[in-house]
């Protein structure tokens, strides 16, 4: 645990030296794409440093828009990678599943999640680093529409890198030190997002079973 912690806190001291280069928005699109499908790469903390560098004047060649745009593109190809990891392992899985129960009501379980909570939970799952890999994992397992998976994985890859850029062009060399406070006010957003829509989905699903007068 320990020996993981300091290549991560050594990864993040690289990427702040180098985040001044032309350069750092293709790695900020490959640990986009890594982190999609191995959770333990800091995608957050690589858009927050070059949000932060964009934010410097004479710190980085590039503006904001294309820190986005390269954490946007990472992640969406990642969660796709991850949902054809998904999708190709399908027919194993459910051959398990016919031979164990606990498989079958587990691929059932995340099947009926998907359905009821639609595409809003790709929002919020993209916000809760794990939560996004085994989303978009059960995705393809229980072979969602791909088009329909497209569509809100782009929708909320962008809402994700926007959020994760600005934060760090915003408040600027406040967060350069600080990847955890930076960590925390994500994670808090999307516990917050995902409260929002179970307590509208709660109150729609409720008025549904009212009968007319």
């Amino acid at each position: 645990m320990l020996a993981a912690s300091g290549v991560i806190n050594s990864l993040t001291d690289w990427l702040d030296r180098v985040s001044g280069n032309w350069w750092f928005l293709a790695v900020i699109l490959v640990i986009a794409l890594l982190d999609s499908v191995i959770p333990v790469v800091p995608s957050e903390t690589t858009v927050i440093i070059g949000g932060v560098a964009a934010s410097s004047a004479g710190v980085a060649p590039y503006s904001i828009a294309f820190v986005i745009i390269a954490g946007a593109v990472g992640a969406f190809i990642g969660d796709n990678l991850s949902y054809q990891i998904g999708r190709r392992a399908s027919g194993f899985v459910e051959r398990r599943a016919a031979k164990k129960e606990s498989t079958a009501k587990k691929l059932h379980w995340a099947a009926e999640q998907i359905e009821e909570r639609g595409g809003l939970l790709l929002i919020t799952a993209r916000f809760i680093p794990g939560g996004r890999t085994v989303l978009t994992l059960s995705s393809g397992l229980t072979q969602q529409p791909q088009r329909w998976f497209m569509g809100w994985v782009g929708v909320a890859t962008i809402i994700w890198a926007s959020y994760a850029g600005i934060l760090g062009y915003a408040f600027g060399t406040k967060f350069e030190d600080d990847h955890t406070t930076a960590f925390l006010l994500a994670f808090g957003a999307a516990l917050a997002v995902t409260a929002l829509i179970e307590l509208v989905r709660f109150v729609n699903k409720k008025r549904s079973f009212r009968p007319n007068p």
